[in-house]
């Protein structure tokens, strides 16, 4: 698959392209990449679909955003452009892993099918989240906020690591080159903390965009790996209760946060399964 650009929300991104048909546009999170989609891609291609996945704003070879936004809102109106730019119509279909997820719920009622990997839906109980072992697995989102955030992300094996502690067992080498290669400089390392600056409002917002849209709007498909090591599966009960009717959640068995890539015949199944065949 190539690399090709696109110019969306006064963003040049690279994204990578398979297949012909109605959109399916794949957004990753952090610390991935485009790539992250690669065995999911060939298997929308397959059943008739145009998969896209861009990288995301600030990761390479994505531009860095001019306006230095990395907040909800702007990351929805990414979307919202790409899925314009691109020529998404009524039958287009947008999946979302980890920081991909956040825009997939809040489009998905842009969207004929929505599908969410690994974060729950928005208000879903935030007790869970203070749990002290999930406050363990979340150190970094902390560690983010405070001034030491890109010389500790920078340190050597600090980003292997964390794929090791979120997904244990899984052999990510092919992954985290992937990742050097986008993240590798330090602005581009910047911007992908920025992220968790602007969730926790380290850095305000840049009110250049639309708020949220809120509650979930469309149906969603949400799956959950069971041994996830970023974000408890625990987070993930309820998860229906705050998603529209229609809705599926899935726990994937044996799987941890970057589950689509450790379990891909499962995961794409389920998945192409929720999708249905090209309209």
């Amino acid at each position: 698959m190539e690399i090709r650009t696109i110019h969306a929300n006064g963003v040049e991104f690279a994204y990578l392209s398979l297949g012909e048909g109605p959109l399916a546009l794949c957004l990753h999170g952090f610390p991935d990449t485009a790539h992250t989609w690669r065995h999911l891609m060939p298997a929308l291609a397959e059943r008739g679909y145009r998969a896209v996945a861009p990288f995301l704003r600030g990761y390479a070879p994505t531009e860095i955003p001019a306006d230095g936004a990395y907040e909800d809102a702007a990351l929805v109106a990414d979307v919202r452009a790409l899925h314009e730019e691109l020529g998404g119509g009524d039958d287009a279909v947008v999946i979302g892993h980890d920081w991909g997820a956040f825009p997939a719920y809040a489009t998905a009622g842009r969207f004929r099918r929505a599908v969410t990997l690994a974060v729950p839906p928005p208000g879903s109980p935030a007790g869970s989240f203070f749990d002290y072992e999930q406050l363990k697995r979340s150190f970094y989102i902390f560690l983010f906020q405070t001034a030491l955030a890109e010389t500790a992300a920078a340190t050597p094996g600090f980003i292997d690591n964390l794929w090791r502690d979120w997904s244990p067992g899984y052999d990510a080498r092919e992954d985290l080159e992937f990742v050097r290669r986008s993240l590798g400089d330090p602005a581009n390392l910047a911007a992908a903390i920025g992220y968790y600056r602007a969730m926790l409002g380290t850095t305000p917002p840049s009110g250049r965009y639309p708020a949220v849209e809120q509650p979930v709007s469309g149906p969603v498909l949400y799956l959950h790996g069971a041994q996830d090591g970023c974000l408890s599966a625990d987070l993930a009960k309820g998860a229906l209760e705050h998603l529209p009717a229609g809705s599926r959640a899935e726990q994937v068995a044996g799987a941890g946060h970057f589950l689509h890539l450790e379990r891909p015949r499962e995961v794409n199944r389920l998945i192409l399964d929720w999708l249905g065949p090209a309209s």
